[in-house]
């Protein structure tokens, strides 16, 4: 019996370690139906673009589910595009992020899948460019060739040095720093190449950008956002939710995009204020929708009813909390299977209580004083006392503080950290 619970505790952990949803197989498997609006306006505004060359900007709270959508919304739209989806992290060390590398990894990735789609592009003009990249990334000339001959992935060996080595960042920044028009006249060549080998237009969606520090991603799109909507072809930006609360960038966003800017918001669990009455209970479809993304991970038998709805509230609407919250609780079951085999081990309210205490630890670790005002001023009156303050967009972008959406947009405390503003005393007691 011990040895079957482990192997279902594990296959359980395995499906839940696959967040986001980015391979068809995967999204086949545990996808549900979520997000089928914000799709439906992606494709608006990629199909409706006047000249064919318009710059989204999509964001949302991290974890709340936007690489797993831009996968299935670039799956539905591929028939007509020629789409490709790469994420900054992969490609880039995130400390190292800036306009220039953002720029090249554009170039970069397109060159990299129409070569793994194989389009038909002449050889002596695929060599000119491998030549191009190889130059700028510091890769032997003789290597290089010899690297083709072989048959070598050579992009894939550039996808690796520009990640990995910050001189390679540092000369591509110096280079084109200055001059992004010869980058950006490089883009648009590999692009034209493509699209008429293909016959399709061009769409780059460029996902984790959201994850960056919000210092530098201010300095991305406050300094360098013209650059950075340069290329002649349609391009979906992701950005931290906490970027849009300052006036000065949002303007510029606003009016560089033509206001094409997509918001994917927090699932409500409550209506606003709901949660903090006596007898409370949550939005039914929320519920149902969340436990529906548990049902597909872990099996019935090992997760009660009852708890898998407190695990959902306890995630806020947020897919990835959702997850991790049900991670942990898988964690301490393959302990306690290990230590305990005889045992009947399954997650109950008791080990959701042990997983949720962990994950409050990690969180009130982090906080200071004016952390815990603002978090007290926002669960006391929906908003902070300034939702400009730089502190209060820091606890926004790290989950501290969650923002929904209706008629009006408002905040409330991530559900995980109530608790401790109610032992400190700086809520009452429910």
């Amino acid at each position: 019996m011990s040895q079957e619970l482990l192997k279902s505790f594990q296959e359980a952990y395995s499906n839940l370690e696959l967040f986001p949803l980015m391979q068809e197989k995967e999204m086949a498997q545990f996808r549900v139906d979520y997000g089928d609006d914000l799709i439906a306006d992606l494709i608006q505004l990629v199909e409706d673009s006047p000249n064919g060359d318009g710059k989204i900007i999509f964001t949302g709270h991290r974890g709340c589910g936007k690489s797993s959508l831009l996968a299935e919304f670039s799956r539905q739209i591929q028939e007509k595009y020629f789409v490709v989806l790469f994420s900054i992290a992969d490609t880039i060390e995130m400390s190292a992020v800036n306009h220039v590398n953002i720029l090249f990894a554009i170039a970069l990735n397109l060159m990299y899948e129409a070569e793994a789609r194989k389009v038909a592009i002449p050889k002596s003009t695929k060599e000119q460019i491998y030549g191009w990249f190889a130059t700028r990334t510091r890769t032997e000339e003789r290597n290089f060739q010899a690297e083709a001959e072989l048959g070598f992935d050579l992009l894939s060996l550039l996808k690796t040095k520009l990640k990995a080595d910050a001189t390679v960042r540092d000369e591509i920044k110096q280079e084109f720093e200055r001059k992004i028009s010869d980058l950006v006249a490089r883009i648009n060549e590999i692009a034209a190449l493509v699209k008429s080998a293909t016959q399709k237009e061009i769409l780059v969606i460029i996902d984790d950008l959201d994850k960056l520090d919000l210092g530098r991603v201010n300095d991305i799109y406050r300094d360098n956002i013209k650059a950075l909507f340069q290329p002649n072809f349609q391009i979906i930006y992701t950005i931290p939710i906490a970027v849009l609360r300052e006036t000065f960038i949002s303007t510029i966003i606003t009016t560089e995009t033509n206001d094409q800017i997509v918001v994917m918001p927090v699932l409500k669990i409550f209506e606003k204020g709901k949660n903090r009455l006596p007898d409370s209970h949550p939005r039914i479809e929320a519920q149902n929708l969340l436990c529906e993304i548990l049902q597909k991970r872990i099996a019935s038998d090992l997760l009660e009813k009852s708890t898998a709805e407190k695990l959902v509230v306890q995630s806020g609407g947020v897919l990835r909390e959702l997850i991790r919250i049900a991670n942990e609780c898988c964690r301490i079951c393959l302990r306690l299977i290990r230590r305990k085999p005889g045992d009947k081990v399954v997650i109950d309210d008791s080990i959701l209580e042990q997983a949720i205490n962990k994950i409050r630890n990690d969180f009130s670790i982090r906080l200071g004083k004016a952390d815990f005002e603002i978090l007290q001023s926002t669960y006391e009156n929906f908003m902070p006392d300034d939702p400009k303050q730089p502190e209060f967009l820091d606890l926004l972008h790290g989950l501290y503080v969650l923002e929904y959406r209706n008629d009006e947009t408002w905040y409330d405390v991530h559900p995980i950290l109530v608790e401790t503003l109610r032992r400190r005393g700086l809520i009452n007691n429910e």
